[in-house]
C-alpha cells in the first residue's frame, strides 16, 4: 500500500491514449458487498467505461466488476450501471462542462483509499487520430534523446 493511503486497483490506461484529460475528479462508488470484494481482488476493467448524468445523477456504465466466486445470489449484473456519489455543486459543474462540445466523463482509475472504492473520474476531450500520431512520435523522440543521453554518461 502506498504512503498516503492508495491502492491502485484497475486503471484505464486507453484512456490517455484516445483522450486529453482536461480535470480529474475523486468519486466515491455505490457497490454491493461482493463487488466490493471482488474489486479488492483487482477483478474489475475499465476500459470502454464511461460516465453519464440522467435526473441530476452521475452514473458509469460498461464498467465490468467479475462476480466475487464466493457469492452466491448476492452477485450482481457484471456490467450493470452504477451510480457515482458527488456533491450537488460538482454534479452542476460537470453538467456545465459535458454540455459543451466535445467535452465526456471517463472513469481513469478505480482505487482504495482508507478501505474505501473510488473511482478516479476524467473530464476529457476526445483526440483525433493526428493528435494519436503526434503523441505516439514525442513519446519515441524522448525516448531516444534518453537513451543517446544514458549512452553518453557511460562513456
Amino acid at each position: 500500500m502506498a504512503s498516503d493511503g492508495i491502492k491502485v486497483i484497475a486503471q484505464n490506461r486507453k484512456a490517455r491514449h484516445d483522450y486529453f484529460i482536461e480535470e480529474t475528479i475523486e468519486t466515491g462508488i455505490v457497490l454491493a458487498g461482493t463487488e466490493v470484494k471482488s474489486i479488492r481482488l483487482g477483478r474489475v476493467n475499465l476500459r470502454d467505461s464511461y460516465a453519464d448524468i440522467r435526473n441530476g445523477e452521475v452514473f458509469v456504465h460498461n464498467m465490468h466488476i467479475s462476480p466475487y466466486e464466493m457469492g452466491n445470489i448476492t452477485n450482481k449484473d457484471p456490467i450493470r450501471s452504477r451510480k457515482l456519489l458527488l456533491h450537488k455543486r460538482e454534479i452542476r459543474r460537470l453538467i456545465g462542462y459535458v454540455q459543451q462540445k466535445g467535452l465526456t466523463l471517463i472513469p481513469t482509475r478505480i482505487y482504495l483509499k482508507r478501505g474505501l472504492v473510488k473511482l478516479e473520474l476524467a473530464i476529457a476531450r476526445g483526440k483525433k487520430q493526428y493528435d494519436k500520431r503526434q503523441d505516439i512520435a514525442r513519446r519515441d523522440a524522448k525516448r531516444a534523446m534518453d537513451r543517446a543521453f544514458r549512452e553518453s554518461q557511460k562513456i
